[in-house]
């Protein structure tokens, strides 16, 4: 018996923690005239937490379904009778059963609101909507207030867009895609009496199928934006005061991976393509020589990526576990940007500077991080932003022709190049198969990744003094069909 005791007891022990589940009731009720104890007809019944509106039968009784189990007030509201409102306690899988007595008011409440708009159940609805309706049989002396409340689908939790407000619209802003909501005109009159609305709903549109993320500065503050090719459907998805930046979408188009430097650093954090649920996912910093927060990359299969933590190259899960050392740069030197490819057997390619920006390499690497073969040495100007081809064989980068080595990192004539990753082939892409430069003199061509059809480049276009804010751009493999996408971007990526 002892021993049956004590494993009892550690099986008890070692038990989950469950999630509560929502439990669920009903409630009944019969509404009375205090004066003559007779059933009341056409009573509007409503409940807090919101459930829906209801009206009593000719024998004054309503009968709500399926009320979240737990403490609820039940608010009877009929015309030229005083407001009540009275709380029951709902138990799961029974009937609370509920009397109220109407008295007439001695003061004509108001009639509740009517015409809401957007309509009831309306569907499609903006992320931010704004909400109206009409008052009934008032006047102006009726000094009528307002209050509106506003429930989220599978919440309880009321929030309050108005209060006390002789407005009768008001603005929701900042609503989830693809969300039920429901809400609630309370009026009140100078005399205090009041009446409340049925309860209306409307669902928000799904979310957008952007396939386009940038990051922008607007005053001073860098954020992430994600936009169809045209700049539509714009949806800022960050709004800290940090910096946040260098999003890349994960290549299943689940969650977004960027950096920020909230913590005091550039930290690597992933969030929903709504821009919810942002979380941190590593505590070594995506930093070294001339990187803030741009030196990481997703693997092909998007269950990891991969970051450059000054002169070591690490890897780590999506959701921040499993942190391993891949790589060490040579003496002297930090790893920057980087890529992955999951073909020709899987390679990695890193560039590595040292202190100065122009002084710049790009590496070749097995996707263990074994194995470094050189791939472009240091050349004259800056050399930048190493991406594969979608075959893997050919690495795609920007370097300054002009040769201009500038502490500062200011490059002059910058071209994107595609180089065959067994060297028998360089290509200068700005430039173009007949040599015919398609670029405005003057700017750079900087920050370039292959188009998800492997046909096209997507880079940032920049005037050389850095003054003017970037461009996000366009071209064919060859040169050809430059295009603007976007004003004021940079860092793009299309998945």
């Amino acid at each position: 018996m002892l021993s049956f005791i004590c494993c009892w007891c550690v099986l008890s022990a070692c038990q989950e923690d469950l999630v509560e589940p929502v439990y669920y009731g009903s409630v009944t009720g019969t509404v009375l005239d205090g004066r003559t104890n007779l059933p009341l007809a056409n009573v509007t019944v409503t409940t807090s937490p919101a459930t829906s509106s209801y009206l009593t039968n000719a024998q004054g009784k309503f009968q709500i379904e399926n009320v979240p189990a737990g403490r609820v007030a039940i608010t009877a509201t009929k015309a030229d009778y005083q407001q009540v409102v009275a709380n029951v306690t709902v138990y799961e899988a029974q009937a609370a059963d509920v009397s109220i007595v109407l008295t007439k008011s001695t003061t004509v409440a108001p009639t509740a609101p009517t015409r809401p708009a957007p309509a009831n159940q309306a569907t499609g609805q903006p992320t931010t909507v704004v909400l109206s309706w009409h008052p009934v049989n008032a006047t102006a002396s009726d000094s009528l207030r307002y209050d509106v409340s506003l429930f989220e689908s599978n919440n309880v939790n009321a929030t309050a867009l108005l209060t006390n407000s002789k407005d009768t619209t008001v603005t929701a802003a900042n609503l989830k895609y693809a969300t039920t909501y429901y809400w609630q005109v309370t009026v009140r009159n100078t005399a205090g009496t009041s009446a409340r609305s049925p309860v209306w709903s409307f669902r928000t549109a799904d979310l957008p199928n952007n396939r386009y993320l940038y990051a922008r500065t607007v005053a001073g503050n860098t954020d992430i934006y994600s936009s169809d090719n045209t700049g539509g459907n714009l949806l800022r998805l960050t709004s800290a005061a940090t910096v946040e930046t260098a999003p890349q979408l994960s290549p299943n188009r689940d969650v977004i991976a960027y950096t920020s430097n909230a913590s005091g650093q550039y930290q690597l954090y992933t969030m929903n393509r709504d821009g919810s649920n942002q979380r941190q996912i590593t505590t070594l910093s995506v930093e070294g020589y001339n990187n803030a927060g741009i030196g990481y990359h997703w693997s092909p299969d998007g269950a990891q990526l991969i970051y450059a933590h000054y002169d070591q190259l690490y890897r780590v899960n999506r959701d921040g576990t499993g942190l391993q050392l891949m790589a060490t740069a040579p003496p002297g030197r930090h790893f920057r940007e980087c890529d992955w490819n999951v073909q020709n057997g899987g390679r990695l390619v890193v560039q590595t500077v040292g202190s100065s920006v122009f002084n710049s390499e790009l590496y070749l690497y097995n996707s263990d991080g074994t194995n470094p073969i050189l791939l472009v040495g240091d050349l004259p100007g800056r050399l930048d932003s190493p991406a594969f081809s979608l075959d893997g064989r050919s690495v795609l980068y920007s370097r300054d022709v002009a040769g201009f080595n500038d502490p500062g990192g200011r490059q002059l004539d910058a071209h994107l190049f595609l180089q065959r990753i067994d060297g028998t082939s360089t290509v200068d892409i700005t430039a173009g198969a007949t040599g015919s430069l398609g670029k405005a003199l003057g700017t750079n061509d900087i920050q370039g990744r292959i188009s998800p059809d492997g046909f096209r480049v997507i880079f940032v276009n920049r005037v050389n003094d850095d003054l003017s804010p970037p461009e996000v751009w366009t071209m064919d493999l060859d040169g050809r069909n430059r295009a603007k996408l976007f004003s004021n971007a940079f860092l793009p990526d299309w998945k």
